[in-house]
């Protein structure tokens, strides 16, 4: 069982910039693709970026590929989500998920997930 903690979350200006982490519980975190989705009010969870196990390849959501950057430290059983450029439409609860398909873009392929953290955008 993959036990996952978001943080970095908070409420920032359209322009700005935010990290969000999310570590996890579990020793083998280097065998699992880690993705971030996130899920604004009203609307279904969407795919926003994934990372591979070895940090060899990336993947992005079109609406945030050039303002986005996936990251991860398998010493430190963590993964990132550096967030430039904001803009209030990226406003939602971001939530990180581990899985073992590469690349997949929808939820139901995620066995794990974090309890989310809240990104907020003023215009």
């Amino acid at each position: 069982q993959v036990q996952l903690v978001e943080s970095g979350g908070g409420l920032v200006q359209a322009g700005g910039s935010l990290r969000l982490s999310c570590t996890a519980s579990e020793r083998t975190f280097s065998r699992y693709v880690m993705a971030w989705f996130r899920q604004a009010p009203g609307k279904q969870r969407e795919f926003v970026a994934a990372i591979s196990s070895r940090s060899s390849t990336d993947y992005y959501a079109t609406s945030v590929k050039g303002r986005f950057t996936i990251s991860r430290d398998n010493a430190k059983n963590t993964v990132y989500l550096q967030m430039n450029s904001l803009k209030p439409e990226d406003s939602a609860i971001y939530y990180c998920a581990a899985g073992l398909r590469w690349v997949a873009t929808t939820p139901d392929l995620y066995a794990y997930w974090g309890q989310g953290t809240q990104v907020t955008v003023s215009s």
